[in-house]
């Protein structure tokens, strides 16, 4: 499975915005029937999404869906209308332990029974909104279910204020958090992390600089909220032809050198060992090289 380089909010109720979405370039797009839905229209926006599923999936981006938040962070009457073939996956709203995960696994998997579909083809998208949720993040990105885990550090949203820091665009306030959650979503066996977001949607410059540290954090992705964010978050995240030749380098080096018994091998003035020479096989695994 590849990463979500791209991940883009796109309203459920917005006729417009969903016409779109084949030629977006997002790797992933979640059709939003939470927060960017005006109460009054939430039922038609869940209707909408649930008829438009089966003719959205296989148009290009992978499809999620972020439902509004009931009891233990699901809302039923949301899930039993998106949860179907053809779904990727759900899009989490604010989950506080993991036993709201464990609970929304359950549920999805009542409906995927129900409806002839895989247990766990449903896969869910957890964002860490909430200074209990942080608190918990290794538990419930560990859960099965959980293919990847979301770091949210925005401007004025719901973590900023259940911790009481002040956002700067450096995010050296929220740096702890950052590297806490892919430790923990890597020690899971969840080595896709995708952060977010940049909400000054048209400072292509700033978002390039956020993007840019997230990435060298171990991020693999960001959320985007606009269409022109995504091929400069694409670009960020996809790895550069100069990679791809260091890498095939490397192993050649290496290989030619452990041909002769040496462990080891200076290569373009670094010294390389197996360790190496690993992360290079993973990397070309990866993308293909």
């Amino acid at each position: 499975m590849r990463p979500i380089r791209s991940l883009m909010f796109v309203p459920g109720h917005k006729d417009k915005f969903i016409a779109k979405i084949p030629t977006l370039g997002a790797d992933a797009i979640v059709l939003d029937l939470e927060d960017s839905v005006p109460d009054a229209l939430k039922v038609e926006a869940r209707e909408k999404v649930a008829r438009l599923i089966p003719g959205l999936a296989g148009t290009g981006p992978r499809l999620y869906v972020r439902t509004n938040r009931g009891p233990h962070a699901y809302d039923v009457d949301d899930l039993r209308a998106v949860v179907q073939p053809g779904l990727d996956g759900i899009f989490v709203s604010k989950a506080e332990d993991p036993t709201d995960i464990e609970y929304l696994s359950r549920l999805i998997a009542e409906i995927e029974h129900r409806r002839g579909m895989q247990i766990g083809s449903v896969r869910l998208i957890v964002p860490i909104e909430t200074a209990k949720a942080a608190e918990f993040v290794y538990d419930i990105v560990s859960n099965p279910r959980v293919a990847h885990l979301v770091q949210v550090t925005a401007k004025g949203a719901d973590l900023e204020r259940n911790l009481g820091f002040r956002w700067t665009p450096e995010g050296t306030e929220t740096l702890y958090l950052r590297s806490r959650a892919v430790v923990a979503a890597r020690a899971a066996g969840k080595p896709f992390i995708i952060g977010g977001l940049w909400q000054e949607v048209h400072d292509l410059d700033g978002l390039r600089r956020a993007a840019g540290f997230n990435k060298t954090l171990g991020f693999t992705g960001e959320i985007v909220l606009h269409p022109s964010n995504v091929p400069v978050v694409n670009e960020i995240y996809s790895p550069a032809e100069e990679e791809f030749d260091f890498y095939r380098g490397m192993i050649a080096a290496f290989t030619e050198a452990e041909a002769k018994g040496e462990g080891a091998v200076i290569y373009r003035g670094e010294h390389i060992d197996i360790a190496h020479v690993q992360t290079a096989r993973a990397f070309l695994a990866l993308w293909g090289g």
